[in-house]
């Protein structure tokens, strides 16, 4: 009679295990559908809960049907089931963890929705590269506290893992300093991508010069962040680099800038046809802002002096056309309207005595190699 009985409580077990699952799995298509649709009616008058919801429609198929069967499972009288538990436990670890995607994904689709409402494809885009820098940095620093205070949940439900992490924290001592010279280089970082949103001492599409390499911000994570080098190189520098070393920033404020072009002349070149000649060549680049068009002296030797040219532009790669065509067009002016202006060495020769003759030719030399045409001999041929 017992062994009748628990025979029927296991097939009873086995079917409502099996209804629950279905009746999961329903749910989660039924949602599907009515998200999709709710999510189309949604895509032009609210675009962030659309997004939400096509983010969150992935996790939220896992987490109905996982839902669905936990909740059965607590319905039923307790067992000593060895198997019983094991899947209650197993169940409850991967509802944390779909849990944590699905926070994970809701993030994500706040940080686009900011991303969207400030594109960067603007003439003036310094507010949306503020915007977009802190909330990509914070976005990412979220999705870290987030994953690890899932997993630390689903750690503490684990009863082996659990009293490991009492003795550990019991003991401390050596373990506990071993653990926090290991989460340094984490933790630091983390810290320094809290300063980068907060102070933003750079901003992504900022161009800066680490290392000597001319380069843009073209992504920022949670630990690191890549710099666009000119030539399409990549360099990739640390977050807490930013925060213990120099660096120039070039738009930190705003991209104008002044560009500098050096010339070497000789002191018979006259600066007033060149001054008007500089403005002429500013007035026709279409990379001069109109700011700053100067043509100065700045230093002076025996040889030559040195002219600086100063132009303005409004970004720093119109600066680099623009030197460039300055630089190009005063050279030919110089060249084509005053040749005897280019740099030259001077000096004084003195008749101090005769010159020594030059030793005496041999009458018949002998040739030490036959004549080629690159010797202006003549050829085999006779031409």
């Amino acid at each position: 009679m017992v062994h009748e009985f628990s025979t029927l409580w296991q097939h009873d077990v086995w079917i409502r295990l099996g209804s629950a699952v279905i009746t999961g799995l329903l749910l989660a298509l039924v949602l599907r559908t009515g998200a999709h649709a709710l999510r189309r009616r949604l895509a032009k008058t609210h675009p962030v809960a659309a997004d939400i919801m096509g983010r969150a429609s992935a996790p939220m198929e896992w987490l109905l049907p996982l839902l669905t069967v936990t909740i059965a499972l607590h319905t039923w009288p307790p067992t000593t089931s060895a198997p019983f538990a094991m899947l209650q436990h197993l169940l409850r670890i991967a509802l944390l963890a779909v849990g944590t995607w699905l926070v994970v994904r809701c993030i994500g689709a706040f940080e686009g929705a900011a991303i969207r409402r400030y594109p960067m494809d603007v003439a003036d885009n310094l507010q949306a590269r503020r915007v977009v820098t802190q909330v990509r940095v914070l976005g990412r620093t979220a999705d870290v506290i987030v994953i690890v205070i899932g997993m630390s949940i689903i750690l503490l439900t684990i009863p082996g893992v659990r009293q490991l992490g009492a003795s550990l924290l019991a003991s401390a001592g050596v373990a506990g300093l071993a653990i926090g010279l290991a989460a340094k280089p984490v933790l630091s970082n983390l810290i320094a991508g809290l300063q980068i949103a907060l102070t933003q001492p750079i901003r992504l599409d900022d161009v800066v010069i680490i290392e000597g390499e001319w380069g843009r911000i073209e992504e920022i994570t949670g630990s690191y962040v890549v710099v666009r080098i000119w030539d399409e190189r990549r360099l990739v520098v640390p977050l807490n680099w930013f925060i213990e070393n120099p660096f120039q920033n070039w738009t930190r404020t705003g991209s104008q800038l002044i560009g500098t072009v050096f010339l070497m002349l000789d002191y018979r070149m006259p600066l007033a046809p060149l001054r008007k000649e500089l403005q002429r060549l500013c007035r026709e680049a279409p990379e001069w802002d109109g700011r700053v068009c100067v043509l100065q002296v700045t230093d002076a030797n025996e040889h030559a002096m040195q002219l600086r040219a100063l132009v303005s532009s409004s970004d720093s790669g119109r600066g680099w056309d623009l030197r460039c065509h300055v630089r190009e067009g005063l050279i030919a002016y110089v060249q084509a309207n005053h040749p005897e202006a280019l740099p030259r060495w001077r000096g004084e020769l003195e008749r101090g005595g005769h010159a020594p003759e030059p030793p005496p030719m041999p009458r018949n030399p002998e040739p030490q190699h036959s004549p080629s045409p690159e010797d202006g001999g003549p050829l085999r041929d006779g031409t």
